[in-house]
């Protein structure tokens, strides 16, 4: 009952009229990034962190949320009508989506993708509501061997599943973790990684790196591959809902998407990306028709419920634990530490307000999105006409506006554009980001938790495993090295 109790708190919060207009232009922000290819949430609210340090946090936090969910609403546009996915996890919706577009059923793949988003990230939002206070409450019998721990869990999953090479993601792991130990030790008061630089004694600014990673980075990795070749529209034809049979054959991949996308969205390292190949995957199996790579509707139905599903699934760990699972969720974190906040089960007690207000207005989110995405659907797909240069100038300019403005120090903007080049060579090499951002922002509390379980241990390092959590956590770190090779070469013996 106390959970419905605060739940009606937080509306009381997201409904109030200026928090209810930051809903909106978060709402609208995500939707727009969301159909622009090569232009994520984390990109936009990295680039936002600047700006908004002036808001009060929970309308921030409440147009960050919009920001999210939008983004995960407008990457189906493009998918479906152009074959270019906006967002990494709307790929599997372009294989079906695109086809019904040719063959004139656009409105059709575009309704169930806008419907099963929202039904997916209404269900989700249920889960998150009842999950958190109870994870939460769990979190206060944790020691700081079990943080830690978890941190060692977060860095070799995200290390290992995000990219294609082990060994990248490691390098990408490592760079995160030296850039979050730069500046003067809290605990000794001496200098690391500054190499006599005065400006470097503070550290380096979380904003400043997160904008140089994602927006220098990407703008240069896009500049030198730059194509002036559009994407052919396919126009929005044939019926302008979706018949009765439509939803008869989407009801059941939303329900699937939904309860495979929440879970995997909560992991460490899955991101959008793998709950929605599971979700076309598990649908492409179960189908009994034909229809699969000529445009089935539930080849669109499942893994669009999916992709906003493991939106949802994202904030469980990050809100509780302070544990990000993805890009995205580590650049929500950042903005709670610019905010003086850490997330985690102080933060249900000391600031409830902002918790529930957060969570209330992804309900409040999730309902504009419907409005916003279904009846104007031309419009978005509008914002396609905009000139790439142009385009990635002005966020280059707002870039570089905010930074400037975080701090007002020319060596800020020599850290931006020097780790911009850093981030555009490990997009060409294929080194993945998200490995670098955990490291970064986990890395100090990784210390910390490390160097606080080993004083109350003396010294002795199998304090870490002291517990049934930690040992458990340690165990699952060694199998994600040990399992790998032990399966390949358990196959070529067979």
């Amino acid at each position: 009952m106390e959970t419905f109790e605060l739940l009606l708190h937080g509306f009381s919060v997201a409904l109030q009229p200026h928090n209810l207009f930051w809903a909106f232009i978060g709402s609208v922000l995500g939707t727009a990034i969301g159909v622009l290819p090569g232009i994520g949430p984390a990109l936009t609210i990295a680039l936002l962190l600047p700006v908004t340090i002036t808001l009060a946090p929970t309308s921030a936090f409440i147009m960050f949320a919009g920001v999210l969910y939008g983004a995960m609403y407008g990457g189906s546009t493009t998918s479906i009508l152009i074959n270019t996915p906006g967002e990494a996890g709307s790929m599997m919706t372009a294989l079906e989506g695109n086809k019904m577009a040719r063959a004139g059923r656009g409105a059709a793949a575009l309704a169930t993708a806008a419907i099963g988003s929202f039904v997916a990230g209404t269900i989700a939002t249920l889960c998150l509501t009842f999950a958190a206070p109870t994870i939460a409450e769990l979190a206060f019998y944790l020691k700081p061997a079990d943080y830690f721990a978890m941190t060692a869990l977060a860095f070799c999953s995200i290390a290992v599943v995000m990219g294609r090479s082990r060994t990248r993601g490691f390098v990408s792991l490592f760079l995160g973790l030296a850039l979050g130990v730069v500046g003067i030790d809290a605990m000794t008061g001496q200098p690391r990684l500054t190499f006599g630089t005065l400006q470097l004694l503070r550290g380096v600014e979380l904003t400043v790196v997160l904008v140089s990673l994602f927006a220098v980075g990407e703008l240069l990795y896009v500049a030198s591959r730059y194509n002036k070749i559009p994407g052919v529209m396919q126009p929005i034809k044939g019926q302008k809902w979706f018949t009765r049979e439509d939803l008869s054959r989407s009801w059941k991949p939303w329900l699937r998407g939904t309860a495979i996308g929440f879970p995997m969205g909560a992991l460490p390292g899955s991101g959008s990306e793998i709950p929605t190949m599971l979700s076309y995957t598990l649908e492409r199996k179960l189908s009994k028709r034909d229809d699969f790579g000529k445009g089935a509707i539930e080849g669109v139905a499942g893994p669009e419920a999916a992709n906003n599903a493991a939106a949802a699934g994202i904030l469980v760990p990050m809100l509780t634990l302070g544990l990000p699972t993805s890009a995205t969720a580590a650049v929500l974190l950042a903005a709670f530490q610019n905010y003086g906040l850490q997330p985690g089960p102080f933060l249900f007690t000391s600031n409830p307000s902002l918790i529930w207000g957060l969570i209330a207005s992804l309900y409040v989110g999730n309902l504009m999105l419907l409005v916003l995405n279904l009846p104007l659907v031309g419009l978005w797909v509008k914002l396609l006409s905009i000139p790439r240069p142009q385009l990635y100038a002005g966020i280059l300019v707002f870039a570089m506006v905010g930074v400037w403005g975080v701090s007002g120090a020319w060596s800020d903007l020599l850290i931006m554009a020097s780790v911009g080049v850093l981030g555009y060579v490990m997009r060409v090499y294929d080194f993945p980001i998200a490995p670098a951002l955990i490291g970064l922002i986990l890395g100090p509390m990784a210390e910390n938790y490390l160097r606080t379980a080993l004083a109350a241990g003396q010294g002795n390092p199998m304090v870490l495993v002291g517990t049934p959590v930690s040992a458990t956590l340690i165990v699952l770190c060694v199998l994600i090295f040990a399992l790998p090779p032990l399966i390949q070469r358990l196959r070529a013996n067979a």
